[in-house]
């Protein structure tokens, strides 16, 4: 499979990863084939609508896929080292302290019945050998650079004294707090109001610059992307669809997928009252998926064509450098946007 990368050495490289979860009648695949690559100090996005696998692929990176699943292919490159390869110890080791994760829900994934300082300093102590005053000297420093105020303080509240905003920057503590070189954000705006995303957003950004870290923002807003990411992979049924550098070619993409999520963005300038673009039909069904290109029942440019339901189409180079698009027909887009 095509993966577009830059020149350079990625920090994270993965190839051909496969996730499957057993089912009634065979294995589900709910990440399939994905390859992707993160660089020292840029901000790879990947977003897709609900289910599409963009969280599912990096807890197949982490080793952290609930059972009874599991990454029955491909590799996942950190330092030279393939981690699915890794027994679990050594993966834990590498969890943390070189490839973090920022997960979903603050509050869901804070210990409520301990302290911020406590989760901190396990997290610390798990990975250095350090005494608990070293620890929680170290844990008060972090929560410092994640703007938590008057944290020599804070750092003994319990999670519930928290807003979701603090809850949000504790978990970036709780995953900067060893230097990691690749931090994964998953919707890490989710439950926030305006204002805090926008903080959240800026913090993380500047993190990267400060540790010069890859990051990767797992998001189904696009409108971040355009702000706060370099590269974007667009995620479908489990398979990336289509990759390109934001500057170079996002908002004029070659896979209609892609076109018809820009679609259904609002717009300031837009006739009041105007109704919403939206993208006809469901998701398939992955334990189902049909022969040909599964975004065809729900496709403006491939819906009941012979070529777009005979066969699948991988990820391929377009006429933009660095731009990949899983479509048969993108040419005509590329027509269309000329």
């Amino acid at each position: 499979m095509t993966e577009v990368t830059t020149p350079r050495q990625a920090l994270l490289e993965v190839k051909g990863l496969r996730t499957a979860f057993p089912g009634e009648d065979g294995p589900v695949v709910l990440v399939d084939r994905v390859s992707l690559s993160v660089h020292a100090g840029e901000t790879l996005a990947v977003v897709g609508e609900s289910g599409s696998g963009k969280t599912m692929t990096f807890l197949s990176v982490l080793g952290l896929v609930p059972r009874p699943g599991r990454v029955v292919a491909g590799e996942v490159r950190f330092g030279g080292v393939d981690l699915v390869q890794l027994a679990p110890a050594e993966l834990r080791a590498i969890r943390g302290a070189g490839v973090a994760m920022v997960f979903q829900d603050p509050l869901t994934a804070l210990n409520p019945v301990f302290t911020i300082g406590d989760q901190l300093v396990e997290v610390i102590r798990a990975h250095r050998p350090l005494r608990a005053a070293a620890a929680r000297k170290l844990a008060i420093e972090t929560l410092e650079r994640v703007h938590i105020p008057d944290p020599s303080r804070r750092v003994d509240d319990f999670p519930h004294q928290l807003s979701g905003g603090m809850r949000q920057r504790v978990l970036i503590a709780m995953a900067i707090a060893l230097g990691p070189k690749v931090l994964v954000a998953d919707e890490p705006t989710t439950a926030l109001d305006v204002t805090v995303q926008a903080q959240i957003l800026e913090l993380l950004a500047e993190l990267r610059a400060e540790l010069g870290m890859g990051m990767v923002l797992i998001t189904h807003d696009l409108g971040l992307v355009a702000k706060h990411a370099e590269r974007v992979a667009v995620m479908y049924a489990g398979r990336v669809v289509e990759t390109c550098r934001v500057e170079d070619g996002f908002a004029d993409a070659r896979h209609p997928y892609t076109r018809s999520l820009l679609g259904s963005i609002p717009r300031l300038d837009g006739p009041p009252g105007e109704a919403l673009p939206a993208i006809e039909g469901m998701p398939p069904n992955l334990a189902a998926l049909p022969p040909g290109c599964p975004f065809e029942p729900r496709c403006f440019l491939g819906r009941g064509r012979e070529t777009c339901r005979a066969s699948r189409p991988g990820l391929a180079a377009t006429d933009r450098e660095g731009h990949a698009s899983a479509c048969h027909h993108w040419s005509e887009l590329a027509e269309d946007a000329a």
